[in-house]
């Protein structure tokens, strides 16, 4: 096994650089570092020359490790911090960038894999200034052919162009859609509402135009939810878990709060809506397990919409325990990021957990050790796997294809 965490010999080669010795290389078979990959020494961190201030550094600055330049953490943005990380990546991982924006957040929450047609759907920022969506029009819906991304694409850093990035019109108007997932072979999206007067509401959408679509949700016992954020389905009985903080009061597009922020599960065989778990500041991104064993729910509290950041409040992934009747217990804090806040969250078939944070994409094993990050250098609202060794990340103004070993658990999957 490496020892990881080794002083760093001088950059005499590109291996040195990343932290690893020449005959580190070849000494395990099947550790070799993939090019587009580098080693973060957690220990050269412990001990820093200067510890900045909390006015120069804090949770949304981006940290620059010792011996790191931002370029050089953007040149190979798969940042391995331990080596359980090459299990994940495989050997020939890569990051494309496929569409950029000048400013309007077009790439932000939902993506959601339709593995029929192999299309990968997502939204735009609902409530972002850039965009002028929220309350004087709604974010939109868009999605991606992913057959149209070939190896000679993959093989580029850059491929901007090379994709057709679609506008998804449904048949009814998904208000402010945010979060989403597959469910009984059609894509369901969370809508945030709009004003006073518009609710938020789960929408069911078909996959395929004329894009038919419905509302299965929109109050609690007549009362409206606050700002609907995220979703997933508990695959041992199929009912829909959500997330419910007030992002829309905070963005200025929603009335203020008249419900708890909580996570909810809806049964819409019985039509019964009940709160799963509650004592969050901002509920976010919800995420089962393969198995549905354990939830992950993240808590973005940190973030304040349009108000300032409040550095002392949560930017926190919990896990629970699932229990067989669908309830939550033995709430456990499982990690906690930095930059930023962690956001959209999802699981693979191994049991590892990664998040959207203010960087990139953060993997944890299942015991919450950081073992590396997808870093993009910015923001990443949400991502979704698209099946086995494919990845699509929502970086707000920029869209990236990742191809990495590991495989998506896919929602629904088991009931």
């Amino acid at each position: 096994m490496h020892d990881w965490n080794r002083a760093q010999p001088d950059c005499e080669s590109d291996i040195a650089c990343i932290g690893l010795m020449p005959e580190d290389i070849h000494d395990v078979p099947g550790r070799s570092i993939p090019t587009q990959a580098q080693v973060i020494n957690q220990r050269s961190l412990n001990v820093l020359t200067e510890v900045l201030s909390v006015a120069e550094i804090n949770g949304s600055s981006q940290f620059i490790p010792t011996n790191h330049t931002r370029e050089s953490l953007l040149d190979r943005p798969f940042h391995i911090y331990d080596e359980e990380f090459l299990e994940i990546i495989g050997s020939n991982s890569t990051l494309t960038l496929i569409s950029k924006t000048e400013g309007n957040p077009m790439f932000h929450e939902a993506a959601i894999w339709h593995p029929p047609t192999d299309e990968m759907f997502f939204c735009q920022n609902a409530g972002a200034l850039a965009a002028g969506t929220g309350l004087k029009k709604s974010a939109i819906i868009q999605k991606i052919s992913l057959s149209d991304i070939n190896p000679s694409i993959t093989s580029q850093r850059n491929a901007t162009g090379l994709v057709k990035v679609e506008i998804v019109n449904s048949e009814v108007a998904v208000i402010n859609p945010n979060g989403g997932t597959n469910y009984k072979d059609q894509i369901l999206f969370l809508g945030e509402g709009q004003g006073d007067n518009i609710p938020p509401a789960i929408y069911l959408m078909s996959p395929q135009p004329p894009y038919k679509t419905k509302v299965i949700l929109d109050n609690f016992f007549g009362r409206q939810f606050n700002s609907l954020n995220d979703a997933s389905i508990n695959p041992r009985n199929g009912e829909i878990y959500f997330t419910d903080p007030t992002y829309g009061h905070a963005q200025d597009f929603r009335p203020p709060p008249g419900l708890p922020k909580q996570v909810w599960r809806f049964n819409p065989d019985t039509g019964a809506v009940r709160v799963a778990a509650d004592g969050f500041i901002m509920p976010n991104g919800i995420a089962f397990s393969s198995t549905g064993a354990h939830v992950y729910i993240t808590d973005s509290a940190m973030a304040q919409g349009f108000a300032n950041s409040n550095f002392s409040y949560p930017a926190s992934i919990y896990r629970y325990d699932v229990q067989q009747d669908g309830t939550f217990e033995n709430r456990k804090t499982f990690a906690f990021v930095s930059p930023g806040i962690p956001d959209g969250i999802h699981c693979d078939t191994k049991g590892n957990v990664y998040a959207g944070c203010g960087d990139g994409v953060h993997v944890f094993n299942p015991s919450g050790k950081l073992l590396g990050k997808i870093h993009i250098g910015g923001t990443v609202a949400n991502f979704g796997f698209a099946g086995k060794g494919r990845m699509v990340i929502l970086a707000e103004t920029e869209l990236y294809f990742a191809t990495l070993a590991a495989e998506g658990a896919f929602p629904g999957k088991l009931y």
